[in-house]
């Protein structure tokens, strides 16, 4: 659930780890979908025979697609401000994808509260993201994300 905080509190909060949030699955179904919503069809993605003799042994998920799940990942101590009328992905800063995400993985989105600046009538919130891959060391990703809150 998330967490309503007044925009004066705002500041007492930059470096708070807000959590993770629940495992997602990759399954081909959803790459499959990624690929044709995007038209990149690459066949380490897309298909399995071919990538099966590849070094990653299998088929892997778009970056993109993990970078487009990272923002709807949200954990339970997300913030919004009082007063939200509504939330804008405002961008991505610093995105690094760091390992593949094999077909059948579930990953998860741990989130940093890493400040917020006043913009127009609402915050510009900015978290890092790091997203997990269960069962491995290294991260998926790892972003910061810029998200606009308006107010009323």
């Amino acid at each position: 659930m998330p967490q309503i905080i007044s925009a004066e509190s705002l500041a007492t909060r930059t470096g708070d780890d807000l959590g993770a949030s629940d495992w997602v699955l990759v399954d081909q179904d959803r790459i499959d979908r990624f690929a044709a919503a995007t038209g990149d069809h690459q066949f380490i993605h897309v298909d399995p025979v071919a990538a099966a003799q590849t070094p990653f042994g299998g088929t892997i998920a778009h970056g993109m697609l993990t970078l487009s799940m990272a923002i709807a990942m949200l954990p339970p101590g997300y913030l919004l401000v009082e007063g939200l009328v509504m939330a804008v992905n405002y961008g991505f800063e610093k995105v690094r994808l760091i390992a593949p995400v094999p077909v059948g993985s579930e990953i998860r989105a741990h989130h940093r509260f890493l400040g917020a600046t006043p913009r127009g009538s609402g915050w510009l919130l900015r978290n890092e993201i790091s997203v997990e891959i269960r069962g491995m060391d290294k991260p998926a990703l790892t972003a910061e994300s810029l998200i606009l809150q308006l107010t009323a």
